[in-house]
């Protein structure tokens, strides 16, 4: 019906949004001789599509954020000749976009979108305008005439950890755990070179289960070498060790940061095919379908690279624990200062343990720079 309308109407553009909700790959987690109501609607979608005549005047558009489990019938040339993928945002890209959001909002002159669009890695558009929004509202709640920077950081600080819980009934010890446990991220990620840049350490509750959390400003970057995946693994095990060196116990603490140790171990080993023992080997599949359940490696091998993950965590886990002994100083001033103010800064860690010794631009400043040079030339 939709297309006999189409043709009448031509020409016109038909516009399917979600697609992947009957566009899904045929045969998939079905019981075999079942009937799909999808797949039918699937097949006469096809059939449509690859029965215009070039006159017709039908143009189709369709988006998804699932193009992995779509028909490969639904992709090839001829019913959609243009894939288009709209990736995260760059640094140049998001100061675009809070350019736009900051518009209708009354800022203050300290509000720069360079600045904020540094601050925000990752960030999709809707990320972004939602930090314009609740930095907005904060500012109005402290009855401010205009949003100042203070307001955008604490609203990405939201964005990020969720709610701020002031009424979170901490115990006096539990929060000394907290403040050496982000103490030894900050510490760890200060003195390992490829380890990102601290933007601010904190140890007020947020969102359901963060007790604290340190906020880092990744490079914009595609390919990661191996020292750096191992750098980023010791900061990440920074907290735990920390927590070990000062009250020779562990906690529960490190749960989000040892999920992420773990995954990037695995992948370094089965992904990427940088571990000598597998060698240049990489078991990840791309077209693996989700209901698949054969491993694409003997027992052995999968026994190998266990081992292989529980040494190269242990090992990073051993480089993190020697450097926190050798700063063993700085690790308790800086979780002292953070018992005392809660959260610090960049400026304020420069300030108690000296300079990072590497000296290197950070994405902030590498874009501020460029852009000053070209404005220079212009």
């Amino acid at each position: 019906d939709l297309f006999k309308q189409a043709k009448e109407k031509a020409p016109c553009i038909v516009f399917i949004d979600e697609i992947d909700a009957i566009g899904r790959a045929r045969g998939r987690g079905q019981m075999p001789g079942s009937n799909d109501e999808r797949e039918n609607t699937l097949n006469s979608l096809l059939v449509e599509m690859d029965g215009f005549a070039t006159d017709s005047g039908v143009i189709i558009l369709a988006a998804t954020n699932r193009p992995d489990v779509l028909d490969s019938a639904l992709l090839r040339p001829g019913r959609f000749d243009r894939q288009i993928s709209i990736d995260k945002p760059d640094i140049v890209g998001r100061e675009a976009i809070f350019r736009v959001h900051l518009k209708p909002l009354k800022s203050a002159p300290d509000v720069d979108s360079k600045k904020l669009a540094a601050q925000t890695p990752g960030f999709a558009g809707a990320e972004i305008a939602n930090v314009c929004n609740e930095a907005a509202l904060i500012a109005a709640r402290r009855d401010k005439k205009a949003v100042e920077l203070i307001d955008f950081q604490d609203a990405i600080d939201r964005v990020i950890g969720g709610l701020e819980k002031k009424n979170k009934i901490i115990s006096p010890e539990e929060k000394e755990i907290v403040a050496y446990h982000e103490a030894g991220h900050a510490v760890a990620g200060w003195f390992l070179e490829h380890a990102d840049p601290l933007v601010k350490v904190s140890i007020v509750p947020r969102g359901v289960a963060a007790l604290g959390y340190a906020q880092y400003l990744p490079k914009e970057q595609f390919l990661y070498q191996t020292d750096q995946l191992i750098d980023e693994m010791c900061m990440a095990l920074g907290g735990r060790a920390a927590e070990e060196i000062i009250f020779d116990k562990i906690s529960t603490g490190a749960l989000s940061d040892l999920e992420r140790v773990t995954k990037m171990a695995y992948s370094i080993v089965s992904v990427y095919g940088m571990n000598n023992e597998i060698g240049n080997v990489s078991f990840y599949d791309s077209k693996q379908s989700e209901y698949s359940f054969n491993k694409p490696y003997s027992e052995a091998t999968a026994q190998k690279i266990d081992e292989e993950v529980k040494k190269i965590i242990q090992d990073a886990y051993n480089r993190t624990k020697d450097l926190l002994l050798e700063k063993k100083n700085e690790l308790e001033v800086l979780a002292k200062e953070l018992l005392e103010k809660e959260i610090l800064y960049q400026s304020d860690l420069e300030g108690l343990i000296g300079k990072r010794p590497f000296e290197k631009e950070t994405t902030y400043e590498k874009y501020t720079n460029s852009t000053n040079d070209s404005s220079d030339e212009e």
